[in-house]
């Protein structure tokens, strides 16, 4: 299977959670209610991070990067995700934040460069 099936999969899997979630969130709790939106925000800054993340390192480096080999989130306001270049890219590590307060990427390091650090 192809990076990019991988990929696709993985855009319909979020979006099938998405409205499972959305479906059983009737004779909900405050509580539930709130846990739920908690996790729908966290995967809407995920597939954010998702989208703009790897469009950067490519546009830096020429190299195209699908999933990231280590992501750290603190599941409310950033997401961060690395990836390592494998033989034939043109980098050796790319480290990408999303902060959802920003709206878009707050730091971009490229093999220990930083391109991108704005501050909120």
């Amino acid at each position: 299977m192809g990076e990019t099936q991988k990929l696709m999969i993985a855009v319909v899997g979020v979006f099938v959670v998405g409205f499972l979630v959305v479906g059983a969130s009737k004779d909900q709790t405050n509580e539930e209610k709130e846990a739920a939106s908690q996790i729908r925000s966290l995967v809407a800054m995920q597939e954010m991070a998702n989208q703009k993340c790897p469009k950067l390192i490519q546009s830096k480096t020429g190299s195209q990067v699908y999933f990231p080999s280590k992501t750290d989130t603190d599941k409310e306001t950033y997401v961060t995700m690395e990836w390592v270049g494998e033989a034939g890219d043109n980098f050796k590590t790319a480290s990408c934040t999303l902060h959802q307060q920003l709206g878009g990427v707050s730091k971009l390091v490229i093999d220990g460069q930083v391109l991108i650090d704005k501050k909120f």
